[in-house]
């Protein structure tokens, strides 16, 4: 598998995510695992044009980033190619992914994300700006989406088409509809059938790589060209490291000890506080600490005062009070983090699936921070 003129160490890729995969949480990845494709944070395409100064902060990426991957959102032909001629003219990215799986209801409710394929006419028009503006720049365009909106309105293998026609460099699958949302088990037999129906482009897998045994059975039973990791990698950079291990037929490292947990912790807690200042980095490095805990026997209490903590000095002194010898319980690999909520009820423009082939834009040019999807 390729991105433009980047041959990954292994077809693994990392998943935009709203508030995690900033420029911190990439090097702390890199770190295991030099030599993938670490995609930042999705931004609003309206945004970039407009220069919003939040959305410029979020396009961060450290010297040492190659590729460097944007993810962008935006339903408008037009605003769309724009932001990307805008970051590929500054010489800011070498790969952009374009999201069409966001199943948040204030996207679908304008008939963005998820909704997009939906509408084949529109999407054509979609990828078709977006790859004229990316193509003069060498820039190589991606999507991922979602098999579709409900299991009777499955729009994959029709997005997959017309991807490939339009000159889409990689599609990648989140095999769960926006009903589904992160409910229930990903269909892995329906990325086997988008790779049948698009044979000529990578085809990449999404969910329920929890461990790297995972990504090889994936790609085993379905034939698929690469995986694509999210919740899987919450707490847990070092499972790229293990990718790479299990990809390249070699055996995945055993799951670390609470002391090297700890130390993981604390390097991504450092990397956090210049890029946020450290009352904020603080604050959202809560979350990371739950997910970096889940399968350690450390206690409520623990996890109680990790979740408050507001200092980088208190945090190093919590880690000092912890067993470093702990190890994690069986099957602790596997406990899931991040979303687990649905199935939801997808909400849409009314009357928006009575004409499915119009070209009618969605109106969702104020949503500025979003899920991956």
């Amino acid at each position: 598998m390729r991105i433009g003129s980047f041959t990954p160490a292994a077809p693994v890729v990392l998943a935009p995510m709203a508030g995690v995969t900033n420029a911190p949480f990439r090097t702390m990845c890199r770190r295991f695992a030099p030599g993938l494709v670490y995609v930042n944070e999705m931004v609003m395409a309206t945004a970039v044009v407009h220069g919003n100064l939040k959305t410029e902060r979020m396009m961060t990426f450290t010297a040492d980033e190659q590729p460097r991957s944007l993810q962008v959102y935006g339903s408008d032909p037009v605003m769309l190619g724009e932001a990307i001629r805008t970051v590929c003219a500054q010489g800011r990215v070498d790969h952009i992914d374009i999201n069409f799986g966001c199943p948040a209801a204030k996207v679908t409710r304008k008939g963005g994300g998820a909704a997009v394929p939906a509408k084949p006419n529109l999407l054509r028009a979609i990828l078709r700006s977006a790859v004229a503006a990316a193509t003069p720049y060498g820039v190589p365009v991606t999507i991922k989406f979602r098999k579709g909106l409900y299991d009777s309105l499955l729009t994959y293998v029709t997005t997959g088409r017309i991807a490939a026609e339009e000159g889409v460099a990689a599609v990648a699958l989140h095999a769960r509809t926006a009903e589904q949302h992160y409910a229930g088990l990903a269909d892995w037999n329906a990325i086997g059938e988008l790779k049948a129906a698009v044979p000529e482009i990578p085809v990449l897998g999404n969910g329920d790589i929890w461990e790297a045994a995972d990504a090889v059975r994936m790609m085993r039973e379905t034939g698929c060209d690469g995986v694509v990791v999210g919740r899987g990698c919450l707490g847990r950079p070092w499972l790229f490291r293990d990718l790479v291990e299990a990809l390249n037929g070699r055996p995945a490292p055993p799951a670390p000890t609470l002391g090297e947990v700890c130390a993981v912790m604390a390097q991504h807690a450092r990397l956090l506080v210049p890029h946020m200042t450290e009352p904020i980095a603080m604050r959202d490095f809560r979350k990371h600490t739950s997910w970096y805990f889940t399968g350690y026997p450390v206690g409520g209490e623990v996890r109680r005062q990790f979740s408050s903590v507001s200092t980088y000095t208190e945090l190093e002194d919590l880690i000092a009070t912890l067993d470093p010898a702990i190890t994690i319980v069986e099957g602790g690999e596997r406990i899931r983090r991040g979303h687990t909520n649905g199935p939801i009820r997808v909400v849409l423009p009314m009357g928006y699936l009575d004409h499915l082939d119009d070209l009618v834009v969605p109106d969702d040019a104020d949503v500025m921070a979003l899920s991956g999807g």
